[in-house]
């Protein structure tokens, strides 16, 4: 009985073999890079900071801010009720939008360009 049993386990054993495929397709290894997403920065109008505030605190937290710049978003956020002042990675818009609402501006919330 002993050689019916080592039979039937070899017999299964070959056609477990056989049914194994013969050749393997490799999937191509492609790397998709997605760019972070970008956030933006906006400057509310207020009724208690005045132009001069508004533009020094930009050009003093804004990186690459000019005065001109500042004077021209300064001015667009009183005509428009808003301006968007920086747009760039999260941890850099996180860090500008706290500075500036350190420095009393009114801040719209960060989000996604």
């Amino acid at each position: 009985m002993n050689s019916v049993v080592a039979a039937a386990v070899s017999t299964s054993a070959v056609q477990a073999a056989s049914a194994s495929p013969a050749v393997v397709k490799e999937k191509a290894q492609h790397t998709v890079r997605k760019p972070y997403p970008n956030y933006k920065i906006i400057v509310l109008n207020d009724d208690f900071n005045t132009f001069q505030h508004v533009a020094e605190t930009l050009v003093k937290y804004i990186p690459h801010m000019t005065p001109d710049q500042a004077w021209k978003l300064t001015n667009q956020v009183h005509y428009e009720g808003q301006a968007i002042v920086w747009v760039g990675p999260l941890e850099q818009a996180e860090l500008y939008h706290s500075q500036l609402i350190r420095a009393g501006l009114t801040m719209a919330p960060l989000e996604p360009a």
